[in-house]
């Protein structure tokens, strides 16, 4: 029998402590040892009994969540859960949590908290789940850059299966843009930032899937726009995908790639979670293996479950060229393993060589 992960809560919301201590103790695999009102006091606890997991509110009385998170990884990294406001200023605060070392992010509504996260309960479970697995030295290295579960449904409900490519429209295609698919979840957030950092403005268009809620992938979308070279959106229903542009999926909402004669753009969908995301990576996969094929290049990176996998076999088989982050630099190595598994890769390569990849795919294609 494997040991139970051991998590401790940090907020000052008694509420908030109550709820998801009674929702997480539920799972027979996760053993609520502590909640904490703030920071110095579960620092009192910890010492007693260090958790495997942290699930940390960012504001909080007598010490913030932000100044405790840089405290915990400079003494002891441990994987920390972000559990935080669904507004702008607690989105913009939780960036600057990831950054400084934060697994995942949670949200809680200002009203309704309690049927919320109930509600919830499968997100929140998960979420805690894949920090416990997080690879925190891997975590530590890709940081110091400066600056109730939704029924598992199929793909096949959002978006249908991509046809085989004839002849007529194989040559159609081979006149089209190229363009980047990229899918991520855990860890994901820091190691795009060390990805798209690094491109210049003349790499192909970009589309992007990050397991994230809403309101939040607009902050992230900002944050990588300030200090990339390259512009970085979080896509709008009829964004053009265009050299030296990537579009991040709005949270809450799937993302898909259209074809308007040689030009690609994205639809936004309100549809039923795939793989329990929306945005899903397979959604925007098939669609790309739909509408691009040869003329686009898919990456799977860090993340903990399937959600990609099959798109991305789908992308293979149009015959585009496909990447998976490997083992080694993966926080979470669970969406690049199921993809290799299917025999969906063509190419298994460490993180810091995934920018190069993609230029070399520009110049190639150019």
């Amino acid at each position: 029998m494997t040991d139970k992960i051991k998590v401790m809560i940090v907020d000052d919301s008694a509420v908030v402590r109550q709820v998801l201590s009674a929702l997480l103790s539920k799972d027979a695999g996760i053993d609520v040892i502590a909640a904490a009102p703030d920071p110095i006091f579960a620092m009192d606890k910890m010492n007693a009994n260090w958790p495997d997991v942290i699930v940390l509110d960012v504001e909080m009385p007598r010490m913030d969540g932000i100044t405790f998170l840089k405290r915990i990884m400079s003494i002891r990294p441990t994987p920390v859960v972000i559990c935080s406001t669904l507004t702008e200023k607690g989105a913009a605060t939780s960036m600057q949590a990831l950054a400084a070392g934060a697994v995942t992010i949670v949200t809680k509504p200002k009203a309704g908290l309690k049927s919320f996260l109930e509600m919830d309960a499968g997100e929140i479970i998960h979420a805690v789940k894949s920090a416990a697995v997080a690879d925190m030295r891997r975590l530590k290295a890709i940081t110091n850059i400066p600056t109730s579960a939704p029924q598992k449904i199929k793909i096949d409900e959002v978006i249908t299966a991509p046809e085989v490519m004839s002849s007529a429209n194989s040559a159609m295609a081979a006149t089209t843009d190229q363009l980047v698919a990229i899918g991520t979840s855990t860890g994901g957030t820091q190691a795009l930032e060390q990805i798209l950092i690094r491109l210049s403005r003349t790499v192909p268009g970009i589309v992007i899937v990050q397991h994230m809620p809403e309101k939040f992938t607009a902050a992230f979308a900002e944050r990588l726009n300030r200090v990339c070279e390259i512009e970085v959106l979080e896509a709008q229903n009829g964004d053009r995908v265009i050299p030296g542009r990537a579009l991040v999926a709005p949270g809450g909402r799937h993302m898909q790639v259209k074809r308007s004669g040689a030009q690609y753009h994205v639809e936004i969908l309100d549809a039923p979670p795939v793989n329990r995301h929306r945005p899903s990576v397979d959604v925007l996969f098939r669609s790309v293996a739909k509408c691009a094929g040869r003329n686009a290049l898919g990456i799977i990176m860090t993340g903990m479950g399937d959600d990609g996998a099959l798109g991305m076999r789908e992308m293979h088989e149009a015959g585009a060229a496909t990447v998976a982050q490997d083992e080694k630099t993966c926080v979470v190595y669970g969406m690049p393993k199921e993809a290799v598994k299917l025999g969906a890769v063509d190419k298994i390569l460490p993180l810091d060589s995934i920018a190069a990849t993609i230029e070399q795919y520009g110049k190639q294609h150019n």
